[in-house]
């Protein structure tokens, strides 16, 4: 499969450089700015995730998961920022490649909890990469001091 995503193409007509005025009214709002920094990132994650036959949330599952072996499924819905419901097809999607695996509690039978397999901590190994390399790409029109410092601020506006 090639890079090439079928998100929309974020880049302005007339690209707004250093300290240049706005082209439009929703240029000065945070959040349009936001939404169209985010769909220009994706656009290199996607396509290269795609290689892989996954999509950012599965990938950013596995990182989670990673993080936490064992992790409970209604934990890592909550760190997902989904319902759990809607993290079934996810896991099931893992699980049917080998990457994950549902493991049930010890202590509450009711429970899972969810690890990566050794395939699916070894394709983690290349996603990261490839998701270093992807953000890189999105931002190289970023010096260091300036990466850092937008990286700084969405962390706070995060809170």
């Amino acid at each position: 499969m090639s890079n090439v995503s079928s998100l929309p193409d974020t880049s302005p007509a007339n690209s707004v450089a250093g300290d240049a005025l706005p082209d439009s009214w929703l240029d000065t709002l945070v959040g349009y700015a936001l939404r169209r920094a985010q769909l220009k990132v994706f656009q290199h994650l996607v396509g290269n995730l795609a290689e892989h036959d996954l999509r950012p949330a599965q990938f950013t599952a596995m990182v989670i998961i990673d993080n936490e072996p064992g992790l409970m499924q209604a934990d890592l819905a909550r760190q997902l920022a989904i319902e759990p419901p809607q993290l079934v097809p996810l896991l099931n999607k893992l699980e049917s490649r080998g990457l994950a695996q549902r493991v049930r509690g010890v202590q509450d039978k009711r429970a899972y909890g969810v690890f990566l397999t050794k395939a699916g901590i070894a394709l983690l190994g290349q996603l990261k990469a490839i998701a270093v390399a992807s953000d890189e790409a999105a931002t190289a029109a970023l010096d260091d001091d300036e990466r850092n410092q937008l990286l700084r601020l969405l962390h706070k506006v995060n809170g």
